[in-house]
């Protein structure tokens, strides 16, 4: 069998791949120029070949190990790797325990600069910097926006736009209105607040506290799905060439936060109804990880995540920009 070359392998852009996978209790390893996983029973192994051009993270739960020949196709192939607790979460970084959010990036020479040099060219305004994180924020609630209307599962479900309706009036005011991240910052957990009442009214859920520490279903889901929403959004910024601390909502002293900023545009309108929903229906950790991925795929989560990054590092960030 002819091994695969690098070439082949990004055959897919980042944007279009439909696969992640959260794996546990395995081995992942090469062979034949395939990347698979081994799970080990007392009657048989078996062998699971993980279509490593179609995809764009790697979770590698509890009782993982993983090859260095598996680590080389994986990056040849732009794969992102994390290193997880059970479940997905947290998120653990082999070399930087304490960071919940760092991720083994596949290693190149030859990364693009044009984003990097864009994002750069506002980055250190703090004005500057602000526009674009309001850009983010109008982002977010265009998405929400958009799926919320025409999906009809979470229609189904009693996420309804018009029960947001003063809250995300309120909102846009505030955050068109806003001086400072500090005042952004509010402005979001504001609007987070009231999102989480519409799903817990939705799903009948009464007496929800968000919890990052789970204690209930739902707080579970919200923290698995959130971290598959990272993984996304550590591939965009990986492809496009800008490093994770050139956070522009998030604050500067925390090494990741672009990731966060970035996971923001889509949490809200996919992720938070989900995690709702499959708590209701209490629904296996399985089931809502097969329900959100698909929900990425079928909303075009990445390809969204790709369009309005590229969008905010090449805009003119000035005070009288369109």
């Amino acid at each position: 069998m002819d091994t695969l070359k690098s070439s082949d392998l990004k055959a897919i852009l980042h944007s279009k791949r439909a696969n992640m996978f959260y794996l546990e209790y395995c081995r992942v390893m090469q062979k034949d120029g395939r990347v698979l996983y081994l799970t080990e029973t007392s009657k048989e192994n078996q062998y699971f070949n993980i279509p490593i051009a179609n995809t764009t993270v790697l979770l590698l739960g509890n009782g993982t190990s993983i090859t260095q020949a598996a680590m080389r196709m994986l990056a040849q192939a732009g794969v992102l790797v994390g290193f997880t607790g059970g479940g997905g979460t947290p998120l653990f970084m082999a070399n930087d325990v304490e960071q919940p959010i760092e991720w083994l990036t596949p290693q190149s020479e030859y990364r693009p600069t044009e984003y990097l040099q864009a994002w750069l060219s506002f980055w250190f305004d703090d004005e500057k910097r602000l526009t674009a994180a309001k850009m983010i924020q109008t982002a977010r609630i265009d998405y929400l926006t958009r799926i919320w209307t025409k999906d009809r599962e979470l229609k189904q479900n009693g996420f309804e736009l018009s029960k947001l309706e003063n809250a995300l009036t309120t909102f846009t005011q505030r955050t068109e209105n806003a001086t400072k991240q500090s005042e952004l910052l509010l402005t979001e957990a504001q609007l987070t607040k009231a999102l989480y009442k519409c799903a817990a009214n939705a799903t009948n859920t009464s007496d929800f506290t968000r919890q990052h520490q789970s204690t209930d279903l739902a707080n579970d889901f919200l923290n698995h799905g959130n971290y598959l929403a990272y993984g996304l959004a550590a591939t965009t910024l990986w492809v496009l060439g800008i490093p994770h601390g050139f956070a522009v909502m998030h604050g500067k002293t925390r090494r990741g936060a672009l990731v966060f900023d970035v996971a923001d545009l889509i949490k809200d309108a996919l992720v938070l109804p989900w995690a709702f929903i499959c708590a209701k229906e209490n629904a296996t950790e399985q089931e809502f990880r097969q329900q959100i991925l698909q929900s990425f795929t079928d909303h075009k989560a990445l390809d969204y995540m790709f369009d309005k990054v590229k969008e905010i590092a090449l805009a003119d960030h000035g005070e009288h920009h369109d």
